[in-house]
């Protein structure tokens, strides 16, 4: 055998004798035979907090499974689904339990046991010392005891088993207690989470769910088209932050913006309101799709607001186009195209009547170019996002746990697509200087995503990135957009719907071909053959009009069902959550979630259904995952340690 002395010599540091390597070896040899845990992917979630926390609570339905499997026998449906509300939410739904029931202590005796159980079961991939890291301080040791306890009849633990419950309610802790276990059921339930993208947006609070991932015990995101926007917002991008505007009073969505990040408003409707006081603004009245109750007045005041932001989106973005020739996104432009005499606009040979002719702050001579009113107030908004500490805070996370693609346990996650071309080849696109494709142009978007945040201010490489930040929001041959154009201001201003369209890059029609999807996971050194899927969301899967997340014979998933209220209607379904644990893939469609009260009054769950996308050939060990290559190595490792132990080539400490 042969020996890497420098390594084995600082390995021996960690493990300084042949038992102490030893005992690590057989550690983790038992360690890989354990059954991989249950990764969870999401994507699309758009600010639909209540949800995605309800979804996490349910572990999307795992939870209620776990159930009927240890109690389907002997309780019945109505008090499987109050044991299960109480793990979702135990102390909202303790408090509605107390007022229902004779014998409290009885009560919690009981509840305790199934509990307890229901937590063993949670618990039986995970090793001892792992669990231990997710035990709480109150009770911890209490609880790792009594899932580990035997506690068949007659065993030697069944009376402190017995005795350990009893004390908890006699002592008052039982709430406390439920409240605990409730809480690792919920976090053992679910062994990844991957999101895969858009979290913002749309929905009423991204921050929310933010504030929940920064605290997830086992999370990785894969970026949207939403989400870099944002990004971008938060690293002082002004097209950036025009659009994060624009898009939150289109669907009259300021609390995320101001209970949520701070972000000061005022500035931007008093200018609305001095530049188109007499303007009815019709074109921008802002969609309402979480039915939040706004009057008339507010209605016609937040149109005003929408078309403000609006008009500094179109300058600003043409800016950036002009800038970036090689973005090729000449067909953005759209005030150069105007005729602000007669109130047309002529595109690709066609003229079209506008709906609003009204641009008191167009120079027609210099379309693109902001006021100085517009320049101050751009300037006061980029200051409010620069100095939103939470906002700060979050886009960070999004950086550390963040990234374009992740390549995990043979499965290959990104939000949008891999532009391509007709005939099936990758696109080759040239981004500062350099010709990409393929897995290499998804590696150069990343890192100028990361330019456009941590480069130094006022580099070249900052300026870049923050303009390749909104490029990769909407841009043709963005990898998270994945169209030729956003026709936001043809919808906005033109009736005529065929100027609407929106062409998708080829990848979404070539993907139904097995042996593209193959193609792909080879550009990313994944093998096809190896129980490997490609799995992204972005574009709504539509089943009222027949259409299936699963691609290319299961190759291929889709998971953008439409968690958010906006795209219901179109999809007939309210999201999914795709499920892969150690017997394969399930896909999990999940109905509209009414709300938090009355899943905690009413028991109302979301109603899912589980279906089976594809079952592993043999099932998955830990060994068969990526956490299990390194686990190998390292026991390849400790063997050779021992091994120059054993012959003298290493002392022992």
């Amino acid at each position: 055998m042969s020996y890497d002395i420098d390594y084995l010599t600082l390995l021996s540091q960690q493990y300084p004798t042949v038992k102490a390597a030893s005992t690590e070896i057989i550690r983790l040899q038992s360690r890989q035979k354990l059954p991989k845990l249950t990764e969870h992917f999401m994507s699309d979630i758009h600010g639909e907090y209540e949800s995605f926390l309800h979804i996490l609570k349910n572990a999307s339905g795992v939870i209620k499974d776990k159930i009927t499997q240890i109690y389907g026998r002997t309780l019945s449906e109505r008090d499987r689904q109050v044991l299960a509300t109480l793990i979702y939410y135990p102390e909202q739904k303790l408090e509605y339990i107390k007022d229902e029931v004779d014998d409290i202590n009885d009560w919690y005796k009981i509840t305790l046991y199934r509990l307890i159980e229901i937590c063993r079961v949670v618990a039986s991939k995970y090793t001892r010392a792992k669990i231990r890291e997710f035990l709480p301080e109150a009770f911890g040791s209490t609880i790792d005891e009594l899932i580990h306890a035997n506690t068949d009849y007659g065993s030697d633990k069944e009376t402190y088993y017995n005795e350990s419950i009893s004390t908890i309610v006699e002592l008052g802790q039982a709430d406390d207690f439920i409240v605990k276990i409730s809480t690792l059921i919920q976090t053992l339930a679910i062994g990844r989470l991957h999101i895969i993208g858009d979290i913002f947006d749309r929905g009423p609070r991204a921050d929310i769910i933010l504030d929940t991932l920064t605290k997830y015990h086992s999370v990785d995101i894969q970026w949207g088209n939403h989400d870099v926007q944002w990004m971008g917002a938060a690293a002082g991008s002004l097209a950036c932050i025009a659009n994060v505007l624009a898009i939150s009073t289109k669907y009259s969505n300021f609390d995320c913006l101001e209970d949520g990040y701070g972000i000061n408003m005022r500035p931007l409707t008093v200018f609305a309101l001095e530049t188109y006081a007499d303007d009815p603004c019709e074109c921008f009245i802002p969609r309402n799709p979480n039915m939040v109750y706004i009057s008339q007045h507010d209605e016609n005041f937040w149109a005003k607001v929408h078309k403000a932001i609006s008009v500094i989106q179109f300058k600003l973005e043409g800016q950036i186009i002009k800038r970036h020739p090689e973005f090729n996104m000449d067909n953005h432009l759209m005030l150069d195209k105007i005729n602000y005499e007669n109130g047309t606009i002529m595109l690709e040979g066609k003229e079209y009547k506008l709906k609003d002719t009204n641009f008191p702050t167009i120079n027609p001579e210099n379309p693109f170019e902001l006021t100085d009113a517009e320049k101050e107030l751009m300037n006061l908004l980029r200051s409010s996002f620069l100095r939103s500490e939470k906002l700060q805070n979050h886009v960070k996370f999004l950086y550390e746990k963040g990234s374009i693609y992740l390549t995990f346990n043979n499965n290959l996650l990104y939000h949008g697509c891999i532009p391509m071309n007709s005939d099936g080849t990758f696109t080759e696109v040239t981004l500062f200087g350099e010709t990409v494709s393929g897995k290499s142009l998804m590696d150069k978007a990343e890192q100028l995503a990361r330019d456009g945040y941590f480069a130094k201010n006022g580099s070249e490489e900052k300026e870049y990135g923050k303009d390749f930040l909104w490029f990769l929001w909407c841009g043709c041959y963005s990898p998270v957009y994945g169209k030729n154009k956003m026709t936001s201001f043809e919808r906005y201003f033109i009736d005529d719907e065929s100027t609407w369209v929106e062409i998708k890059d080829e990848y979404y029609h070539l993907i139904e071909k097995p042996s593209v999807c193959n193609k792909i996971l080879c550009e990313f050194g994944i093998d096809p053959n190896n129980f490997s899927h490609i799995i992204n969301g972005h574009v709504p899967v539509k089943i009222k009009k027949g259409e299936s997340p699963i691609k290319s014979n299961g190759k291929l998933l889709v998971i953008d069902g439409g968690l958010s209220k906006a795209y219901q209607k179109v999809t007939g379904l309210a999201g999914y959550t795709l499920l892969f644990n150690s017997h394969g893939l399930l896909l999990s469609a999940h109905d509209a979630f009414e709300s938090i009260e009355s899943a905690i009054k009413e028991e109302k769950d979301i109603h899912s259904t589980l279906d089976v996308v594809e079952l592993a050939p043999n099932r998955l060990l830990v060994e068969d995952t990526d956490a299990g290559k390194s686990l190998s190595k390292k026991i390849t490792d400790l063997k050779a340690l021992v091994d120059a132990y054993l012959k003298g080539k290493i002392k022992t400490h």
